[in-house]
């Protein structure tokens, strides 16, 4: 896989395998283990418009980047933490996941 860059846009499913495009929002490396912070791409085109009604909110998720390029889920609280708090840094605002 080749490396995840930000503004990516790619396809992901969940659980029940229905499948959505999120965005690549930032990209942060720690302890040698690349993450990205991505949203729905549905949920980012209508920032414009909560943001002219004062709810500028939108969900973002964190994934790690494993060893064969793939993506997968922050598996533990303590490394969801870490990442939370260097996206954080980088974000400049509050994030919740």
């Amino acid at each position: 896989m080749e490396p995840v860059k930000v503004g990516e846009v790619f396809t992901i499913s969940d659980e029940t395998t229905e499948e959505q495009e999120v965005e690549v929002l930032a990209k942060v490396t720690l302890e040698e283990t690349d993450y990205v912070v991505v949203s729905f791409l549905e949920d980012l085109k209508g920032v414009k418009e909560a943001e002219e009604a004062n709810e500028e909110e939108i969900d973002i998720f964190f994934l790690k980047i494993d060893e064969n390029g793939e993506l997968a889920a922050v598996e533990t609280d303590e490394e969801f933490d870490k990442v939370s708090e260097a996206f954080d840094g980088i974000l400049g605002e509050d994030v919740e996941a």
